[in-house]
């Protein structure tokens, strides 16, 4: 008895010590800040927004590291905090090179880096954040042009150019300056940010009639005038800074003061930083680049922006106070909380001791505890039958997964089968021989559809476990070196580096030539199919005596696994959730079935790629007598059942304006060079194998796009949907090809924009005829526009299109007068190129844009001509021709008649 209430006593004071703990109590982060510059009033303003920002944060536990302007400090203050294990850290760079090889350690450790302000040449950091310091050069020189009307002296006070914002401001200044001939530009640098006064002076004494300056900072364009003041240039000579800080000498201060003409504000991003910094503690998804806005101060907004930072300010100052009262309330809270606990513990100890002398009192019923027996019987007995119906689904559903993913692998080569035995019947009719090429690929093909069927017989018997072993003595380098020359054109092919490399070039092991032939075929075509161009490939035979045992490694540096899917991949219908590829999921099970069988093992590390590693003991102590054999014939796997293989040359596509173009987005190789070689006779065919589909397409602007729906990033419904909603690709028609005939598939093609749907196995000549139906019904609206050029009837072209000609016909209208209006003007008012404008106008209406321009001007002349009492010449000028006899020769070209006949007619 007495034990048992010391037991409870126990339980007791551990419960009220653990509630103890302060209710506030969270998982602290802890940030390390390394500061490049800690004697400039920009950084200082970053430091002092940041640790304002972290006490917001009760759980932020910030460390400001100072470099002072030293590249090894910063370094050592970087490594420090990989030291301590930071759990991440923020760097504001001094330059752009030296350090990438600590951040790119901290990022390596685990431990995420947001980059701040300048920039570093690597990518292997988790976020940068800070003002585009492009658009502040840009900003900076617009504004000199809009004073200046594009006719100005210029003297440009760089930053140093090893430092990202040095070269960014100045390129953003130049892209714009260099568009205005009258603008006279001269360059020099700052050094450590400050003004190197004698180059400055050599300025003014050899370039004079200076109008502006544009210093890289606030501080430095202050220190030019003080220079200008001392000579009395002061009044004549505006300047430009950036910065735009609030407070004493701040660049808002000397806007306000009329020091400078104007400064650009360069946010520091500390505050943003922060809260940058706990989404991703908190596990969330961040944008890699992360811009800060920014925009001109002059003596227009300098005092709205000087009273909001003001107020900015106050509250910043009011924050700080208040935190200093609530943590002065969260200790008395806590006190007051521990003392209030510990009764309460008290007054539970007296209640349970009640309420144990109670309960030890009252005999449990025999009957009551055979209820309660049968009643967990009952229940474990519903979850074991709930856990099997839970199991029995997921197997039927991995089971449904399979035979679809299977069905979508059959659809494609049977596609390239039906389609080349339909092009051997017209070669047989026409031409009689070149049937080569189609005959290849239907070789090809149907093997592949042979190595589906007998991966699904494999499958089978290991799962009736039906498999004998037939072990043989084998040279392993001899072995492996006979599978991966097969291998070697596709190395090639996609420009891969493949090795084998062994230890023990006369190493002898037991095992069935036919598995292990499939083992390496399995994981050599699966490090092909997802190791990209330029990547590479090794196997490493490795005898590891100590232990009686060969190692075969096959590493790639392809796509690898995700880590939490690791344990999966041996799992039949296994597919992985970065496989955009469609497959059966049952190669990986095979290959560890057989490895099984021979007494081995294989696992998988992915890092960097994948690499699995076969372990098979040596010897054949460890094997049945019975399943060794003498010697084995081998049935080697053919290359093309695993690989895509190089039947068709690919044609690059001959260029003529007057045939049509067509892209075709397809990432099957076979089908892809199958349809170009069919079609790239009549028409200029471009393709793509799904990656940068959309960026493809908007720089070529084709007649026709032919997209396939299963895709390695975007599939055919978004890539459709993006080319329908953007001005520039609207108006191309569209044909989705897919292996889903479903309902819902067609509705949704047609939902993202899809002129024609097509399934998969489809037939070349309905693609044919699809496209030539699409290209005329194109030529139709072409034609009936060219006959009603102003007037646009509803519901003639797309929502897009028909927008798109009213708004262009409204433009061209309201300038109609104006001859110095050119296409480059009515580009930009479209917000679009004047290529894009080209190929768009021209896909539409089939002419040039300035032919449609000179179009509505000569129909609008003809309204004039017959309703006003103008004379030719003021029509001519109303209508935008520069020269009256201009004006009638392209009347005349056009309508056959001149235009004084026209009037009189």
């Amino acid at each position: 008895m007495l034990r048992k209430y010391s037991f409870i006593i126990i339980f007791g004071v551990i419960i009220f010590f653990n509630s103890c703990k302060s209710s506030t109590e969270v998982d602290p982060v802890s940030i390390g800040f390394s500061q490049c510059i800690n004697q400039d009033i920009w950084r200082m303003s970053m430091n002092h927004e940041m640790t304002v920002e972290a006490s917001l944060h009760p759980r932020v536990k910030l460390t400001i590291y100072n470099a002072n302007r030293k590249v090894k400090k910063q370094i050592q203050d970087i490594e420090k905090m990989i030291q301590d294990k930071k759990d991440i850290i923020i760097v504001s760079p001094f330059e752009s090179d030296s350090i990438v090889p600590v951040i790119e350690k901290a990022v390596l450790k685990g431990i995420p880096v947001i980059v701040v302000d300048r920039k570093v040449n690597t990518s292997n950091y988790t976020a940068h954040i800070g003002a585009d310091n492009i658009e502040v050069g840009r900003i900076a020189a617009k504004h000199i042009v809009s004073l200046s009307k594009g006719k100005a002296n210029v003297v440009e006070i760089k930053g140093n150019s090893s430092t990202s914002p040095g070269f960014e401001r100045n390129l953003g200044f130049r892209q714009i300056l260099d568009k205005y001939p009258g603008v006279k530009v001269v360059t020099m640098e700052a050094k450590r940010d400050e003004l190197v006064l004698d180059d400055f002076l050599k300025i003014l004494n050899n370039f004079p009639n200076i109008n502006y300056i544009y210093a890289y900072n606030d501080e430095i364009a202050y220190q030019t005038w003080m220079v200008l003041k001392k000579r009395g240039l002061e009044k004549s000579i505006k300047i430009i800074g950036v910065d735009g800080l609030n407070g004493p000498n701040g660049g808002l201060q000397l806007v306000q003061e009329g020091i400078l003409e104007a400064t650009v504000l360069y946010p520091t991003g500390a505050a943003e930083a922060i809260k940058l910094a706990l989404k991703i503690a908190n596990k969330e998804i961040v944008p890699k680049n992360n811009k800060l806005n920014t925009i001109l101060i002059d003596s227009l907004n300098a005092n709205i922006m000087s009273n909001q930072f003001d107020r900015i300010t106050i509250q910043q100052s009011d924050i700080e106070q208040q935190q200093k009262v609530i943590k002065s309330q969260e200790k008395k809270y806590v006190s007051q909380n521990n003392l209030l606990k510990l009764l309460t513990f008290l007054l539970v100890i007296v209640l349970g001791l009640a309420i144990y002398s109670i309960y030890s009192r009252i005999m449990i019923s025999r009957k009551k505890q055979e209820l309660e027996e049968t009643n967990k019987k009952i229940k474990h007995q519903r979850n074991e039958i709930k856990k099997f119906s839970n199991e029995l689904k997921q197997s039927n559903e991995a089971r449904l997964n399979f035979f679809t993913g299977l069905s979508h692998e059959f659809k494609t080569p049977l596609t390239l089968i039906l389609s080349s035995v339909e092009s051997l019947e017209s070669e047989f009719k026409n031409k009689g021989i070149a049937i080569n090429k189609e005959i290849n690929l239907m070789y090809n093909n149907s093997r592949r559809l042979l190595r589906l069927i007998n991966q699904l017989l494999d499958y089978r018997k290991t799962e009736d476990q039906k498999f004998t072993l037939r072990a043989s003595q084998t040279n392993l380098l001899d072995f492996s070196k006979g599978i991966v020359s097969d291998f070697d054109r596709e190395a090639k092919k996609k420009n891969i580096d493949f090795s084998l490399s062994t230890n023990n070039e006369n190493l002898e092991v037991y095992i069935d030539r036919n598995l292990m032939d499939k083992v390496y075929f399995n994981l050599l075509s699966n490090a092909f199919k997802f190791t990209p161009e330029n990547g590479k490939i090794s196997i490493s035979i490795k005898e590891d005596r100590e232990n009686n045992v060969v190692h075969i490694h096959f590493k790639d540096s392809g796509i690898g696994i995700p880590e939490k899917e690791i344990d999966q991949v041996f799992n039949a219908f296994y597919q992985g959730s970065n496989n955009y590829r469609n497959s059966s999921g049952i190669g990986l099970h095979l290959s560890k079935s057989f490895i099984d069988l021979h007494k081995g093992s294989i696992e998988v590390v992915s890092k960097n790629g994948a690499e699995f590693i076969i372990t098979l003991p040596l010897g054949k102590e460890h094997l049945d007598e019975k399943s060794i054999v003498k010697e084995a014939a081998l049935d080697y796997v053919h290359q093309s059942d695993y690989l895509d293989s190089e039947v068709i040359q690919k044609k690059e596509p001959q260029h003529n304006e007057d045939r049509y173009s067509i892209l075709y987005i397809e990432d099957n190789k076979d089908l892809l060079d199958f349809v170009s070689n069919k079609f790239s006779t009549e028409y200029t065919f471009f393709t793509s194998d799904g990656t940068n589909a959309v960026e493809y397409a908007l720089e070529l602007i084709p007649d026709i796009i032919i997209c396939d729906l299963n895709l390695p990033e975007l599939n055919g419904f978004q890539i459709c949907e993006k080319l329908k909603k953007d001005l520039r690709t609207s108006h191309i028609p569209t044909i989705i090809l897919t292996s889903s005939d479903d309902q819902d598939s067609y509705l949704q093609a047609l939902d993202s924009g899809a002129d024609v749907f097509l399934t998969k196995p489809f037939n070349l000549k309905v693609l044919a005829q699809s496209i030539k139906a699409l290209l005329f019904n194109r030529e139709k609206l072409r034609y009936y526009y060219t006959n009603n050029i102003i007037n646009i009837e509803e519901g003639t072209f797309g929502v897009t299109e028909q927008d798109f000609l009213k708004k262009l016909n409204e433009l061209i209208e309201k300038n109609l007068d104006n001859s110095a209006y050119t296409v480059e003007d009515l580009a930009k008012n479209l917000a679009i190129s004047r290529v894009q404008l080209y190929r768009k106008v021209k896909a539409i209406l089939g002419i040039s844009i300035s032919d449609h321009i000179n179009n509505i001007r000569l129909e609008k002349s003809k309204e004039f001509l017959k309703k006003s009492d103008l004379t030719i010449s003021e029509i001519a000028y109303a209508v935008g021709f520069s020269t009256p006899n201009y004006f009638s020769t392209s009347f005349k070209n056009k309508f056959g008649i001149s235009p004084k006949e026209y009037k009189i007619k």
